[in-house]
């Protein structure tokens, strides 16, 4: 039923998908740069280093667009998840803190020539660490650990760590290492593209298992939200998602590279719907359901008449800066080398 509260979480489930294709993409850009290898390592960090440098801190917008959704339209939610997830929450601060600062200071000794030392690591750990986390506490409000009594958490410091949860947090790593080389195919060329192509057909792989690990983790672990995921819908997302997943690696294969990166990014996209359509129709499972979560219906009013009219002027301003940055060949990379 299309409700206000609904359509709010719709808003809140659009914003989780944008954050984790852009800004997923973007924490997969430090995995990567922690994992480069081969005679072309020095090349795939810079690589990746100039197409994130633009965007790395638009990619945050879509983060900050689902605190301000969540507790404008589910202020109860919004009080019950961050008392209960505080932990998870404080660490993936610290670390997209972090993450950025190493960012800028790993850009300034670029510019001077010079390498800051532990900068390099100070990324790529805050790039693993902070999907890992940000997954773990999403996951956490599906995995029946967060209960209510009189309104109040009943939740330990760590009861938020469980099989599931950790589970969670490798997905939402693979989901980042899963998207990045396949964009990084449309922005090189050569060998470097080459490399980019086998990383992504291995991070598809690997993302495919995790998932699959995560169903029985579920069952054993999280039996409400494994039993409502094999329901019809959530069960014809995950369907969907593991073709979508399969097509991808067709398509890499063949060297479709722009029609790689837009079955990927499908590829995520019916894999959080998947979660969203088997958490539904609550916002913590079985303790809070959207609708008791939900603002008064003047609020809601007031945030979806206003949530159309920023989209008109964020929407085509982001549409403006990915084309503008959209991997041209940088003019200082030797010729044969240049990225797109």
């Amino acid at each position: 039923m299309l409700t206000l509260e609904n359509m709010a979480a719709l808003a809140l489930h659009l914003g989780l998908i944008m954050y984790a294709l852009f800004g997923g993409a973007d924490f997969g850009g430090g995995i990567w740069t922690a994992l480069a290898s081969g005679p072309r390592a020095r090349e795939q960090r810079d690589s990746l280093f100039l197409a994130i440098g633009p965007v790395w801190e638009t990619n945050h917008v879509w983060l900050i667009f689902m605190v301000v959704t969540l507790f404008t339209a589910f202020p109860k939610g919004f009080s019950i998840i961050f008392t209960a997830l505080l932990v998870p929450f404080v660490i993936a601060l610290i670390g997209i803190n972090f993450r950025g600062a190493a960012f800028a200071f790993r850009h300034f000794g670029k510019e001077i020539g010079q390498d800051v030392p532990l900068v390099a690591r100070t990324f790529e750990i805050a790039s693993i660490l902070t999907p890992f986390t940000l997954g773990m506490a999403v996951t956490a409000i599906a995995s029946g650990r967060i209960i209510l009594a009189d309104d109040q958490v009943q939740l330990t410091l760590w009861g938020w760590v469980s099989p599931f949860t950790l589970v969670g947090g490798l997905v939402g790593m693979a989901v980042c290492a899963y998207l990045t080389p396949i964009y990084m195919t449309v922005r090189t060329v050569g060998a470097l593209r080459d490399d980019f192509r086998r990383r992504g057909m291995a991070a598809a792989l690997a993302l495919g298992v995790i998932t699959t690990m995560a169903v029985p983790v579920a069952m054993a672990d999280a039996p409400l939200f494994a039993q409502r995921l094999l329901r019809s819908w959530p069960l014809v997302f995950v369907s969907l998602a593991v073709l979508s997943g399969l097509t991808t690696q067709m398509l890499l294969w063949r060297r479709q590279y722009l029609a790689a990166q837009i079955v990927a990014a499908g590829t995520v996209v019916l894999t959080i719907s998947g979660f969203s359509a088997a958490l539904y129709p609550d916002l913590i499972i079985g303790q809070l359901t959207i609708a008791a979560a939900a603002a008064p219906p003047p609020t809601l009013k007031a945030f979806l008449t206003v949530l159309p009219l920023g989209a008109l002027i964020l929407v085509p301003s982001l549409v403006y800066l990915y084309w503008t940055f959209r991997g041209e060949p940088d003019p200082h990379a030797p010729p044969g080398k240049r990225n797109r």
